[in-house]
């Protein structure tokens, strides 16, 4: 993944999806039967090939996207137009992608253009894994305890669950699990590195390995039907139901191909067997500082408002807000969810440049994350910090910001 947080590579989808939401309004709207193409941001140069002409080739375009070149080879076939891409790397080509992907009747997520239809049951008539068990058990135990926080306030248990949450939020989700470990957008001392991720261990997300082969193949597939949590599949779906159908998500990402960079480290591999153990001895820890109400809002209040949170991002940025850069998938800036995600909700600014430790790219967009990253270059403990060239960004730009829906 090294090349995916160098390179100045743009993700790029040709949609087949009626309506076709805030590409429509560019010009980028393409036929049902169009393929769709799904190219990372970051991946190395594409090779260039040319395909016999009696394989029914009529036309051949080069894109050529913030410097990774495309070959998009328009085929004739039965009368209808297709497009394949040709070349290298880790490039999703889902031909007839709405036959295979749209199978319910579909519904208009709440004051959005995105049209949503889902493809699995959630609850009933459906196969409940040992895993979907456990998930569920837990985030409903989670959610539940959550009852007795209003029977167990004080300022201390308050002031436990915001140290906390920025504690597991931003040191341990957004800025070491997300920009570092993710999409490797600076370099940290090893002492640091694994300090940060252990406090995202807290947060009770799953373990760093997971987490980020997760992520990975999310903006490999970004809104395609390999994307293991798009609002294509309903608001619900890419909040939380996806963590909770194992086997739709292990179809997508089981293969964990995309993380050799992590599974050679010994400290990432010990936390992955290790994991369960940890979030263990913090509710222990919490309960022999402060009794039950720590336990409350240092565990339960805190990592249910951290996950929360965490899916919005996933959510409503997916579905709400406005769009600068031409992104070619549905990742919105929203203001609201960057204020709770300590930056993370300028969410369109991340797909344009994966690589960027910077979310907020505006000086009015507030993102602690950078702050924090910031202050890490200043003292020298944040090496080959990463941002966006303006070349990239003119590369990427509308002519002037779109609002998709109310934010």
């Amino acid at each position: 993944m090294a090349a995916v947080a160098s390179s100045a590579a743009v993700s790029s989808a040709f949609r087949a999806r009626s309506p076709c939401g805030v590409n429509a309004q560019h010009g980028h709207c393409r036929s049902p039967s169009v393929a769709m193409i799904q190219c990372k941001i970051g991946l190395p140069a594409l090779r260039l090939s040319r395909m016999n002409q009696k394989q029914g080739l009529s036309t051949q375009r080069m894109l050529s996207l913030v410097g990774t070149p495309l070959v998009c080879k328009q085929e004739k076939q039965q009368g209808q137009g297709h497009r394949k891409v040709q070349g290298l790397g880790p490039v999703s080509l889902l031909e007839e992608a709405p036959k295979k992907f749209f199978e319910g009747e579909s519904h208009q997520i709440w004051m959005s253009d995105v049209v949503a239809k889902r493809k699995r049951p959630y609850f009933l008539n459906r196969n409940w894994t040992a895993k979907d068990i456990t998930y569920t058990s837990f985030l409903l135990f989670m959610h539940g305890l959550c009852i007795a926080a209003p029977f167990t306030f004080s300022w201390a248990a308050f002031g436990v669950f915001v140290g906390l949450y920025v504690i597991t939020g931003l040191f341990g989700i957004t800025l070491s699990y997300h920009r570092h470990l993710s999409h490797k957008s600076f370099k940290l001392p090893k002492w640091l590195e694994y300090t940060f991720a252990y406090c995202g261990v807290q947060a009770i997300q799953g373990d760093p390995i997971e987490w980020v082969s997760a992520h990975r193949y999310h903006h490999q597939h970004c809104d395609t039907p390999d994307d293991p949590h798009t609002p294509y599949e309903g608001f619900w779906h890419s909040h939380m139901g996806w963590l909770l159908d194992d086997e739709s998500t292990i179809a997508r990402v089981g293969a964990r191909a995309n993380i050799a960079d992590m599974e050679k480290d010994s400290f990432y591999k010990w936390i992955q067997k290790t994991y369960i153990i940890h979030p263990i001895l913090m509710a222990v820890a919490l309960f022999a500082w402060g009794g039950f109400p720590f336990v409350v809002w240092g565990m339960a209040v805190r990592a249910v408002w951290v996950y929360h949170i965490t899916w919005f991002v996933n959510s409503a940025s997916h579905v709400w807000g406005t769009q600068k850069w031409n992104t070619g998938d549905l990742s919105r800036n929203n203001w609201w969810v960057a204020l709770l995600a300590f930056g993370e909700g300028w969410h369109n600014n991340h797909h344009a440049f994966e690589y960027s430790a910077r979310h907020g790219l505006e000086w009015w967009q507030l993102d602690p994350t950078w702050y924090m990253v910031k202050l890490l270059q200043t003292v020298g403990l944040a090496t080959k910090v990463k941002l966006p060239s303006e070349d990239h960004k003119r590369k990427l730009s509308f002519p002037a910001a779109v609002t998709t829906s109310q934010s």
